[in-house]
């Protein structure tokens, strides 16, 4: 049997694989692409995040303050960006500072994308808010190697989290679905992913597929579920400094194919690009009508979460543990309060 074989049996599930299981060809706006905003010089930039559970007035701010290129008079920051640097507030705002030496500027956090920005505003908001309760001086935290917020509402690269009310419901119990789509780039489209925490235990050469580059390049791949209906996509990882231009980037560095693409991802791996343990393979998909999603949500079926891409990716690395559990609790122990304690408690037994 060839696992990528399968056909799609509602299509309209899926909007990235057509009837005959290709990619469509959509134009995508990369964030990357989009031009910085200019600040002129000396202005102090606000963002603004409401704390959601504070009266609606407060907000946490970050301020940043636009400061002139060293090389050039341009008001413009350099490429390189060496005109930019964060001044907290009540320091540098006096003209006529001496720069700081580079021997002495401290290191601070930079993420890699928009993602982990959001993640460290939000990590920072709920320790000033458990400070303020506490009656202790708030202090900012860095952001560790693995983390996860909850989100208001589902987005193109979050995870679907089960809740208890999906215990005893075999395919989705305990599961986490990682978004490839969201559903909201045309009307016709649904929400759709991958459930990254069932493995098979089989490897790909156990199921004697019939197509090459499965028996050959990717044959010692690990297989997963991917949910109930029927096609088969894989993920694949590139890394920062590699670019993958024929596949659907879901988040930075993290994209997903099907079969059609299979050519593509065996050359990557036979060039050097990729590895084949850089790649996962799920049998199957979940997939949902446009507003069956957040009917869902709405009643409660499901937890909306932002996370590292290292738990996306990693979750799915423990495929010869006897349980698929563990990555459900760790996400949930992540987002911490009421998500860390649902992450302890016993499936319920219906």
């Amino acid at each position: 049997m060839d696992l990528c074989a399968v056909q799609i049996k509602t299509a309209a599930r899926c909007p990235y694989i057509s009837k005959t299981n290709h990619l469509c060809d959509k134009p995508i706006a990369s964030w990357k692409s989009r031009k910085m905003a200019s600040f002129d010089v000396g202005k102090v930039c606000e963002i603004r995040v409401p704390r959601g559970t504070v009266s609606s007035h407060q907000s946490f701010v970050v301020r940043a303050m636009g400061k002139k290129n060293s090389q050039n008079n341009s008001d413009s920051s350099s490429s390189a960006g060496n005109g930019d640097q964060s001044i907290p507030e009540g320091e540098g705002l006096k003209g006529n500072n001496p720069p700081e030496p580079e021997s002495n500027k401290k290191s601070q956090y930079k993420a890699t994308d928009w993602r982990e920005f959001r993640a460290v505003l939000y990590l920072n908001q709920q320790s000033m808010l458990n400070k303020q309760d506490e009656g202790v001086v708030h202090e900012s935290k860095s952001l560790g190697s693995k983390w996860a917020h909850p989100l208001s509402a589902p987005e193109t690269g979050c995870v679907l989290v089960a809740t208890e009310k999906l215990d005893g419901v075999q395919t989705f119990e305990r599961s986490v679905v990682f978004l490839l789509g969201s559903g909201t780039r045309h009307p016709q489209e649904g929400p759709f992913g991958v459930i990254i925490n069932r493995p098979l235990h089989k490897k790909i050469k156990n199921m004697k597929p019939t197509n090459l580059h499965l028996a050959t390049t990717f044959s010692d791949c690990l297989l997963h579920f991917g949910g109930p209906l029927e096609a088969s996509i894989f993920l694949l990882r590139s890394g920062p400094k590699k670019t993958v231009l024929d596949f659907e980037e879901v988040i930075p560095n993290l994209s997903f194919g099907s079969r059609n693409s299979l050519d593509e991802a065996s050359g990557l791996v036979k060039s050097g690009v990729l590895k084949p343990q850089d790649f996962r393979f799920f049998v199957g998909y979940a997939g949902w009508q446009i507003d069956q999603l957040k009917e869902e949500i709405d009643a409660g079926l499901w937890h909306v979460a932002a996370c590292s891409s290292n738990l996306i990716f990693g979750g799915t690395q423990s495929s010869l543990s006897s349980s698929s559990d563990g990555l459900w609790e760790e996400i949930l122990q992540l987002m911490g309060g009421s998500y860390s304690e649902l992450s302890r408690k016993p499936k319920q037994d219906f």
